[in-house]
């Protein structure tokens, strides 16, 4: 037994009163959970607290907070881990982020994350025929959905993610996991739909900013961020969907910009964006970037020799890397889910015989 100081930012907008910073002093096992910890001071301390658990096994996500800074599931850290992790003083807990908090570490669900959940028509639109028995799917397309198909529910990585804080409006990174949880399945027949949704929402997919706090949030490993990617690839190279958000084209931009120059030249990525310089759609943007530029020039981050100029070229191996790529029959995906072996292949057997099976293996 040891004893824990837990901190927790207690509040009720119903009272009227701002919120506030309660400390609670436990005596349990180090190795119990945060969670226990909470009960433990709910139970003999103060019975106001308000707190969400369920499963108490990591499984249903009811109990997702921010332990000292980082969304996690209360259940499924160690007291001891916890206070290792922030001062070694006290484990400091609060409500998840990006929603609207109903009382203490209890938040509103259904204001932002169940919303945007169902806006993404969340479950199956079936091919027709329907087959008269099992629709039978690949291995290698199960395997891909299955990282999505491990999501709780918890809200960790919308908690974390940073452009809901810009943008509350953003679908945000559950939602978008989900979106490709079907985009991925080949029994579904509205991927392109699903994909335009998704594309066109000017709030959607194209919104995400690579910061990876989702990835880092989420306690199943389902890479929010790695499904959003997805999304795009499949939309603007399978579908080749170009959006009115400029998605598309600014993706490509990327591209003809580094296969140019051989890093990133960002003068010519806006206007490269919409057409080209002389383009119509790109003048609007070039005159409000304006005031920009010039910041960067007065900070010395710009200069007009490099804006105006390209002084490097794209050497003769990323000319090869891109060659190599487009030179593939067809687009080559790795996920975080990976195929091999359950048992040892026979003697004898090649590896074309050994009938290699799917392994939800991590890496």
């Amino acid at each position: 037994m040891a004893e824990f100081k837990l901190r927790l930012r207690r509040y009720d907008p119903e009272s009227g009163e701002p919120p506030y910073w309660d400390k609670h002093t436990v005596e349990l096992d180090p190795h119990r959970s945060v969670l226990d910890g909470i009960l433990e001071a709910k139970d003999s301390q103060d019975g106001t607290i308000g707190i969400r658990c369920s499963c108490r096994q990591g499984i249903c996500g009811s109990c997702g907070v921010r332990i000292n800074g980082k969304p996690g599931l209360a259940c499924n850290t160690h007291l001891d881990e916890a206070l290792a992790r922030g001062d070694g003083q006290e484990i400091v807990v609060e409500p998840m982020g990006n929603m609207p908090v109903i009382k203490d570490l209890i938040v509103d669900m259904d204001a932002v994350h169940w919303r945007k959940i169902q806006s993404v028509t969340p479950w199956l639109l079936p091919r027709e025929p329907v087959p008269e028995r099992e629709y039978l799917v690949a291995r290698e397309a199960m395997v891909d959905v299955t990282q999505s198909m491990a999501c709780i529910q918890c809200g960790a990585c919308v908690s974390d993610c940073l452009a809901m804080e810009v943008d509350p409006l953003f679908t945000g990174p559950a939602a978008l996991a989900k979106a490709y949880r079907f985009v991925g399945d080949p029994r579904d027949s509205e991927h392109y739909e699903r994909l335009r949704y998704v594309a066109e929402d000017p709030h959607g997919m194209y919104t995400c900013t690579h910061c990876f706090k989702c990835v880092d949030a989420c306690p199943k490993d389902v890479n929010p961020m790695g499904q959003i990617m997805r999304l795009r690839r499949i939309a603007g190279t399978d579908f080749e969907i170009e959006d009115r958000n400029n998605g598309f084209r600014h993706e490509h931009a990327f591209v003809k910009n580094i296969h140019r120059n051989g890093l990133l030249h960002e003068a010519d990525l806006l206007p490269d964006s919409y057409g080209g310089k002389f383009d119509p759609r790109a003048l609007p943007e070039l005159l409000s970037s304006i005031p920009i530029v010039i910041k960067g020039v007065l900070r010395g981050k710009i200069t007009p020799t490099k804006a105006l100029l390209h002084p490097h070229k794209a050497s003769k191996d990323v000319r090869a890397i891109f060659e190599r790529i487009e030179g593939e029959p067809a687009r080559y995906e790795l996920n975080l889910y990976v195929t091999g072996t359950d048992d040892p292949p026979l003697q004898g057997a090649g590896d074309a015989d050994s009938g290699a099976a799917t392994e939800g293996a991590k890496r």
